[in-house]
């Protein structure tokens, strides 16, 4: 049995007058998730539990089979385990997002305008992080590129619960006084975020992005704190050789902490952009090479959710569908073997919100030797509600996939 899991980031949401009163999963054309959907078995599922925050990490722990009650440290060390970061024990790690804001005067009277500061290129990125950390580096704090606007700052022997920091693409067209890191051990980090802003609105990368009509990545923003991680193996909690496929750094990370060949997509954007055929021929080609488990995660639906782009993100379940799924039943239905596919949102990202909640999502699963009437013609949120199928916690749903 060859298993595969199609996570689209952000996917479900909340009817929208603009779509006839329709989320976008409902109004997207995706007849192979409405297939097996209507083959399979369809429900709800918990993936962020009460008392945690709806972050892709705290989801995707949930999804992979991993309790984060138990497993979860914080976002930022997955990344940096991703990026390749040796973190030692003691050391604090927080997200560094290059973000763009607006130019009142005072720091704390501007507006969050773009948490990923247009869409920046990764190579213009790495310039602004090695500049900064040429600049606010030191023995105790160092930053790291990532990719896009996703990036890392280390503090060793830092703080392992520095104050109250928020993401910022929860805050969105709002003044960022109230958002600013707060607690008794933050002021190092907001005075390091206020610095940025000069250093950052005078580099050439800048002025050149200004030049050409795009926003500048005019400051760094900290959040997503954390400490080294330490997950099972999926082989030794599942018994199945795994495979992760992913653009961002997360779920990179987290693949490389549980054992899993991570792999490496070239052009792979995380946005409606982004390389969908090289995704889906990695996945494949993990499956060729004898891997019993492909998880191809999909960024595009919860960005364009970020943004309030509804047409986007209706099209990019569309592309999902299309370019992804499509292929890929093909080749499984060419291999012989039985299959599993699993296909599910780690989390709503609403487009009314421009953020994340923490309400149950719908999945299918589907069983190449076990098709049966689910009932269900389309797949989307109040479908998978009707059916009465309703796991929590999230972490239970791999076991049920897996069928151990």
């Amino acid at each position: 049995m060859k298993y595969a899991v199609i996570l689209c980031d952000g996917m479900a949401d909340k009817p929208l007058s603009e779509l006839n009163d329709m989320t976008p999963m409902q109004a997207a054309d995706k007849p192979n998730m409405n297939y097996l959907a209507s083959k399979g078995e369809v429900g709800l599922v918990r993936t962020v539990g009460a008392g945690l925050k709806p972050g892709s990490d705290v989801a995707n722990l949930s999804v992979l089979g991993y309790d984060p009650a138990i497993y979860y440290s914080g976002r930022s060390p997955l990344e940096a385990a991703s990026i390749g970061i040796d973190l030692k024990p003691d050391d604090v790690t927080l997200r560094c997002n290059l973000v763009t804001l607006s130019d009142e005067p005072n720091y704390e009277d501007k507006v969050m305008v773009d948490y990923c500061a247009g869409d920046i290129s990764t190579n213009e990125a790495a310039e602004l992080i090695k500049y900064i950390d040429e600049k606010l580096g030191n023995d105790t704090f160092k930053f790291y590129s990532g990719v896009s606007y996703r990036h890392c700052l280390v503090w060793a022997k830092g703080e392992p619960h520095p104050g109250v920091l928020t993401p910022p693409h929860d805050i969105s067209d709002k003044i960022i006084r109230d958002y600013v890191p707060s607690g008794e051990h933050t002021a190092v980090l907001y005075d390091m975020m206020k610095k940025s802003y000069s250093l950052l609105m005078e580099h050439p990368v800048n002025k050149r992005r200004i030049a050409e009509g795009k926003r500048p990545a005019n400051s760094i923003w900290l959040w997503g704190e954390g400490t080294k991680p330490g997950l099972d193996s999926f082989y030794g909690k599942f018994g199945k050789t795994g495979s992760m496929i992913s653009a961002v750094d997360l779920l990179k990370g987290i693949g490389k902490c549980a054992g899993m060949n991570v792999c490496r997509v070239e052009g792979a954007t995380a946005y409606i952009d982004t390389n969908f055929e090289g995704k889906v021929q990695a996945a494949i080609h993990e499956l060729k090479s004898g891997q019993d488990f492909v998880y191809i995660h999909i960024e595009a639906p919860d960005e364009c959710g970020h943004r309030g782009e509804i047409e986007n993100k209706k099209r990019s379940i569309e592309i999902i569908d299309e370019r992804i799924l499509s292929p890929l039943l093909d080749y499984l239905k060419e291999s012989g073997d039985d299959y599993s596919i699993m296909v599910l949102p780690d989390h709503p990202t609403p487009i009314a919100t421009k953020t994340h909640s923490s309400d149950p999502v719908p999945f299918l699963i589907y069983r190449s030797n076990e098709e049966k009437d689910s009932g269900i013609s389309v797949f989307y949120e109040d479908a998978a509600a009707q059916t009465g199928v309703f796991i929590e916690p999230g972490c239970e749903l791999m076991n049920r996939f897996l069928q151990i």
